[in-house]
Order: structure tokens, then sequence, then C-alpha cells
């Protein structure tokens, strides 16, 4: 990766929070100064548009389009109309469909759900820190977000590995907007990315809530219930449930999801029929007792729901994707739980029948 013309190193959320960088990133950065991601982000170039002229050779006049707008930095213009033009206003020439996107409009909603998302109670806004990388006069911007606390582990190794995701975008109309997961090695320095799928909006049409963008898993636990078939009351009665005695918002296991169910059945059913009930218990015991057919259905239910929703394009698709990898991801973790529960059976098995003789 080419060196940045210039890299600001933040920690912390904004000015209400205290918070001091890792001794081992300190060290890597020549132990900077950091200012909060707040102030960070606000200090990142700007976009606006103006008009578009092209000189006729014969006329030697000049000819405004609507097909064509000029991105511009907006305090660089005012500098140029005082006489200081050192860096060049002028970003892109982009055609009319071009739709603007500020670091403001991607990052700010991010401070928000930085603000209510936690680690261990801490929310992550306190423990957040990174690097944002501008280039070619900062119309190109790449950073890093990182979360102190949020690491792993990796066999052989004793020193962490850091947590977090890389985003950025430009405004010459090469870099969408994207987010992808990122990690670092705080023992050698070397960067992990691409860790997820890399998700992008581009500067085309409505941009979407980018608060959204950032916090919504598209399959969320009450979406499992409803394409189980559950209504939307037991439904979120029993995500409900279930998120508040998972062991985090991220390890919601079958157990758990079987309890949530049983939990809502048992204290908001309001259905009078017998045999309507019965078919949730069914569904709440397959959770437990037939946990692949339980899997299978709810990717299908996904699949045909998104079908009946219609194609909108490379987004829709992007996000179907991930929920059904989420679904997946939850299969995965299952099958390792049954091959736990068949091992300590056996083990157990084994242990009566030793008593036994």
């Amino acid at each position: 990766m080419k060196d940045p013309e210039t890299a600001t190193v933040f920690a912390g959320l904004d000015g209400r929070t205290d918070t001091e960088l890792p001794e081992w990133y300190a060290e890597q950065h020549g132990r900077p100064d950091p200012i909060s991601y707040s102030a960070a982000i606000r200090n990142l170039p700007q976009a606006i548009d103006t008009a578009v002229a092209y000189r006729n050779p014969y006329t030697d006049e000049w000819v405004e389009t609507d097909r064509f707008n000029a991105l511009v930095e907006p305090s660089r213009l005012q500098a140029e109309a005082g006489g200081n033009n050192e860096t060049e206003s002028l970003f892109h020439i982009p055609t009319d469909s071009y739709a603007i996107i500020n670091p403001v409009d991607v990052y700010g909603p991010l401070e928000e759900v930085l603000r209510e998302e936690t680690i261990d109670g801490t929310p992550l806004g306190e423990v957040m820190f990174g690097e944002i990388r501008r280039y070619r006069g900062g119309g190109e911007v790449h950073m890093d977000i990182m979360f102190d606390g949020l690491e792993v582990r990796l066999p052989g190794r004793s020193d962490p590995v850091t947590m977090g995701v890389t985003s950025g975008y430009d405004f010459f109309g090469e870099h969408a907007v994207y987010v992808e997961g990122f990690a670092q090695d705080g023992y050698c320095s070397n960067t992990m990315r691409s860790l997820t799928d890399k998700e992008v909006i581009k500067h085309v049409g409505d941009v979407r809530n980018f608060r959204t963008w950032w916090e919504e898993l598209p399959f969320t636990v009450t979406e499992f219930y409803t394409l189980l078939g559950f209504p939307d009351y037991l439904a979120e009665r029993a995500a409900g449930d279930a998120e508040a005695n998972a062991a985090s918002p991220f390890e919601v296991d079958m157990w758990t999801l079987h309890s949530g169910a049983t939990y809502a059945l048992t204290h908001f059913f309001q259905g009078k029929e017998r045999a309507s009930l019965d078919q949730y218990v069914r569904i709440a015991n397959d959770i437990l007792f037939n946990p692949e057919g339980t899997i299978e259905r709810v990717e299908q239910a996904y699949e045909q729901k998104l079908e009946a929703d219609g194609d909108d394009g490379a987004q829709a698709s992007l996000e179907g994707e991930r929920a059904l990898a989420s679904i997946e991801r939850v299969s995965d973790d299952l099958q390792e739980k049954v091959e736990q529960f068949e091992e300590r059976e056996d083990a157990l098995r084994e242990r009566f029948q030793e008593a036994m003789a």
C-alpha cells in the first residue's frame, strides 16, 4: 500500500471519552498525541457540487451543461477566492447521476451506534482507536477502526490479535463507500484485511440510512422466530428473552433460542385454538431436538422472502448473502456443540458403565 499524504491517529469517540491508545499501538505509531474519532471525521475534506461549463472554441464562449457536475471542496474554494490556491479544490467531474456521500454522512451515524454498543458493559466508543489515512488531497480516505479488548488469541501466540473494521471512500468515482472486517497483530504489526465480505454503498441514487448499515444484521433473532412461523408479537417476546439470556448478542445458541420460544409461549400466547399452540410448541421443540431441520427451514423461508421482495440490486443481494451467512454460522456453531455434547455423553456413559461393573 502506498504511503498516505497525511495520517491521523485517534482514540476515543469524542471529547467526553478519556481514552488512551493501547501501548503496542502507541509504540508502533511513534507515540502520537491522538485526537477523538469525532474530531478526526469532521476534519476530513467535504465535497459539494457546482455547475460545469465547456468552452466553444469557435465563439470563445463558455456553455454550461446539466449532464455533469464538478465535485469541489468548499473551504478550498473560499481559500482560492482569497488568493490561496495551495491545494486544488476540484476532485472530479462525474455525471449527474453521482450522489455525494460526505464523511460525516457515513461515519457520523457510527458514533451513535458506538455510544450504545458495549464490550463487557463498556461502551465501544470508550475503547475505540485507529488511524485515518488521506490520499490525493484528501479526496481518497481509508481508515482502520479497532476496539481495545475485542481480541482473539492465535494458537502458539501469547499476544492477542485486535479486531475491528476498515472502511473508506473517494470522490473520484473509483472507490465506493465500503466496510470490511479487519484485525491487527500487536506483536509483529501485521494487518489482516478482508476478514469478512466487503460491503459497499455506491455513489448512485438515494443514499441509504448509514446508521442502519452500521448497526443492523439483516437476519435478527426476532426474524429467526418470524421465519419459523411465529406471529410478530411472539417473535419479539421470544427474541427478547433469548437475547437477555445469551452470553452476548453474538452468541445466541439453539438452547437459548428454544428457551426464548417456550418463555414466549408460556407467558404471552394469545391464541385460543389448541391446535395453534401445539404447532408453536412443536416448532419450539424442533429448535432443540431437530436443530438441523430448523436451520434448513429458516434458510428456505429467508430465501423465499428475498425472492418475494424482488431484486433491489446489488445491495439487496449483499444483505441477503450476509443474512444467510449468519444463519450458516449458527448452524456451524450448533454442529460443534452437538459434537461436544456427544463426546460428553459418551464419556458419561463409559463412566456409568465402569461404576456399574
